[in-house]
Parts: C-alpha cells; sequence; structure tokens
C-alpha cells in the first residue's frame, strides 16, 4: 500500500476574480466583511437561523440588521439616544457596496478624531463635483453617484445614491441626528477609489463599470479575510485594555476630610 507523498492533494486551483470600479457600482458583496468584522469586535450576533442578520453592540446602545427580503431591504443602523447624543438611524439599500458599509460599520469601533467632522471633504480629495450654495450636492467624476444634504418640508437628512443605465442601483439616508463623524466615514469609503473585488459571476451587468481579471488562490482569500478580523480584535484587545487601566475617580482629600467632619 503506497502512503501519500508530503503534500499530497493540497494543490490550490485559482479562483477567477474581477477588480471593479468605480466602486459604487460593484454591487452588494459578501456580507462577512462586515459580519465577520462586528463579531471580532465583541458585537452580538443576535440573528435567527433563517431570518435577517442582527448584532448589538456590546452596550447594547447601537444595533445592525440586514434583510434582503424585505423592501426596499438592505442594511438598518441606529442607535439609542444617550445623555450626549439623540437617537439615530441609517438606512443603506442591499446594493450598498459592503465595503462602503463598513466604512460606517468599522467607524464605529474606532475612537473620533479630534477634528470636527467634515462629510464633503473626502469627496472633493477624490475630485467629486459639489454645490454647496443651492443643493449642498457632491457628484462623483462619473456622474453616477451622489451625496447630498436634503431638506424639505422641514425635514432634512443625509441622502446619498448610484445609478447604472439600466436605473437606480441604491441609495443610502442617514438621519440628521446621525452623528456627522459616521456620515463622513461613509462618504471617505464612497469616495474610495480602489478597486473592490468580486467573484466571476457577481460582477453587476453594466457597462459603465471597469472590470480586470485576476486569479486568487482560496488560501490568500483566507488570508485578507484572516487579517481583517486580526485587526478587529487587536483594535477591540487596545480599546479594553485601556478602557480597564484608567484610574477610577477617587474622593478628593479635602472632600474626604469635610465628609469625615460632618459625621462627627
Amino acid at each position: 500500500m503506497k502512503r501519500k507523498q508530503p503534500g499530497w492533494g493540497s494543490f490550490e486551483q485559482p479562483e477567477q476574480h474581477y477588480l471593479v470600479e468605480p466602486r459604487h457600482l460593484a454591487g452588494g458583496g459578501d456580507l462577512r466583511h462586515v459580519t465577520e468584522y462586528l463579531r471580532a469586535s465583541g458585537w452580538n450576533d443576535k440573528s435567527k437561523t433563517g431570518g435577517p442578520i442582527v448584532f448589538d453592540s456590546p452596550d447594547k446602545k447601537i444595533r445592525i440588521g440586514y434583510d434582503p427580503l424585505t423592501q426596499p431591504g438592505g442594511w438598518t443602523i441606529s442607535g439609542k439616544q444617550t445623555a450626549s447624543q439623540e437617537a439615530w438611524h441609517a438606512m443603506l439599500g442591499k446594493q450598498v457596496p459592503v465595503e462602503i458599509v463598513a466604512g460606517v460599520t468599522d467607524a464605529l469601533h474606532r475612537p473620533r478624531s479630534a477634528h470636527a467632522p467634515n462629510v464633503w471633504a473626502p469627496l472633493v480629495q477624490q475630485g467629486w463635483t459639489t454645490d454647496r450654495q443651492h443643493n449642498f450636492t457632491a457628484v462623483s467624476p462619473d456622474r453616477n453617484a451622489w451625496v447630498q444634504f436634503h431638506q424639505s418640508g422641514g425635514e432634512a437628512y443625509w441622502w446619498a445614491g448610484a445609478r447604472t443605465e439600466h436605473g437606480r442601483t441604491w441609495d443610502a439616508i442617514f438621519s440628521p441626528t446621525t452623528p456627522m463623524h459616521l456620515v463622513q466615514e461613509f462618504s471617505a469609503a464612497l469616495a474610495d477609489p480602489t478597486p473592490v473585488m468580486r467573484p466571476l459571476g457577481r460582477v453587476p451587468a453594466s457597462s459603465r463599470i471597469r472590470t480586470r481579471s485576476v486569479s486568487v488562490l482560496p488560501s490568500e482569500l483566507g488570508a485578507w479575510q484572516q487579517a481583517r478580523i486580526n485587526a478587529a480584535r487587536a483594535a477591540t484587545w487596545a480599546r479594553n485594555s485601556w478602557a480597564a487601566s484608567r484610574p477610577r475617580a477617587t474622593a478628593r482629600p479635602h472632600a474626604a476630610a469635610g465628609s469625615a467632619r460632618a459625621r462627627r
């Protein structure tokens, strides 16, 4: 009986994928790009088998859901009211690329910048055309995506969308109370010129997208996904370690002395 040689049967076949640009027309993508990052960041998976995806933040103040079956379907992100923040919500259609959705969901785990958020800045840096005198709108260089601060009938909200020659592809709406740094992270991910990868058969049919075929080993895909998960775990560990190491507030000496005198 012959023994198998070392490595026998372990040969990998490369799989055909495509680098797609602009990313706003690349289609929804693999949901695990978002969900595995949430899980690695300590979010609680409340999803039910066969039902919509639901994740709650560790402090139970934010909920992220994905439901492709309802109309219009897609992602919902909502935050509860706190002492420093009004309740807020965002809705992103199911064809919003996961890389753009992650711009928002990843930012929920990072500390806010000390600088005031500016939704328009990432768009302008990537050559988007802006009109902030009339409609407060930015339009992508290919004219197929936009971001707008929409005001009508006493209501105000952030609205973004994309279209192809076949019509509207997706919409994203942020309530006016949505933390501005999250809207900025959305616009930065939207304007990012880096192509996104889609497997064979998952590239939308449109003459307005550009593709480049690449061969990728399954182990390479797994390594890229694992690197993202490891980054989430490392950031969560660092954040929790910092919170645990902060000195707790203690009574001031004169306050303690005053309390002692009051008890006499």
